[in-house]
């Protein structure tokens, strides 16, 4: 029965190419009879996988698109990253998808090996989302890594900012546009937040520890806190010549608060740590606005709509 299913499952693959597979080369690609290749096809179309047969001497198979939803084949990284996907959609990073993507994330998470769902769990544990993320991607495998860290209690070591360091790792936050890593630094002996994209090579020591009291316990508000602090970070304020419900279809997915004054217009308010950011999303939404704060985004737009003058003439 294991040979039989994963021979299955090197068949779909194979088919899952969506190119023409001669009878005879299907046969030779798993060491089987051109007859057992003919069962195996026929035990595809009752699991709902459409493949289309042609007979002759020139005979052959080919998948094609289906009306239904046939029992997928993913590879280990590819089943996490669904269900990660479907998880940031159930807490509602998707508008009208919370419920959906529960009920799809149940059903995949109950089918998963337990290895798999070790890693999701993880990811769902201490990976804490504190708002819309937009911004520097990060290695996946780095943030599942980092994850199992925190859930195992075992020691990490990285690359950041061109420094080694060594850390009891705490909590993952999704914070505006980046992760960070909150941690005890064992070299500095106190704690300290870390951008991910800005780390290399985070490995595992081995070494188990015992878990530390977070100031304040919270992870999130503990990340807010100490960026907040930091002269970098801007208040913004625009008041946008549009509905609020046209500006919030934008600002659901890039961030940022939206007070409506008026049936149309409405205040934009964001709070950024780089003003490249507010400049993109006004131009996303493509309406009239004017800047209420800061003055330096009003030279930034300014520069940047040079630019553009420059290279569209």
């Amino acid at each position: 029965m294991a040979d039989s299913s994963a021979r299955m499952l090197r068949l779909l693959s194979l088919l899952q190419t969506h190119r023409y597979w001669p009878g005879p080369e299907l046969a030779g690609r798993l060491s089987v009879s051109e007859r057992t290749v003919r069962r195996d096809v026929d035990r595809l179309r009752e699991l709902g996988y459409p493949v289309d047969a042609s007979r002759g001497v020139a005979g052959g198979y080919q998948l094609r698109s289906g009306t239904a939803m046939p029992p997928l084949l993913l590879d280990d990284e590819e089943a996490v990253a669904i269900a990660v996907g479907l998880r940031a959609a159930a807490s509602g990073a998707v508008r009208g998808m919370e419920e959906t993507s529960v009920r799809a994330l149940a059903k995949l998470v109950q089918v998963m090996p337990r290895r798999l769902r070790r890693r999701v769990d993880a990811l769902r544990e201490y990976a804490v989302v504190a708002g819309p993320a937009r911004g520097p991607t990060v290695d996946a495998g780095d943030i599942t890594v980092i994850a199992q860290a925190c859930r195992d209690a075992e020691r990490l070591r990285f690359d950041h900012r061109d420094a080694h360091r060594h850390v009891e790792p705490h909590r993952l936050v999704l914070l505006g546009r980046r992760w960070y890593l909150v941690a005890w630094d064992l070299d500095r002996v106190d704690w300290r937040t870390f951008r991910v994209d800005r780390m290399s090579g985070p490995a595992p020591t081995g070494a188990r520890f015992g878990p530390r009291e977070l100031p304040g316990g919270d992870a999130a508000a503990f990340v807010r806190d100490r960026f907040g602090a930091l002269a970098t970070w801007h208040e913004v304020a625009v008041l946008v010549h549009a509905p609020a419900a046209t500006v919030e279809a934008v600002t659901v997915h890039t961030g940022g608060t939206v007070v409506p004054l008026d049936d149309s217009s409405c205040r934009l308010e964001m709070r950024v740590d780089e003003l490249d950011w507010p400049v993109f999303v006004l131009g996303v939404l493509g309406r009239p606005f004017e800047v209420l704060a800061p003055a330096e985004l009003v030279d930034r737009l300014r520069v940047t709509g040079e630019l553009f003058r420059r290279h569209t003439n």
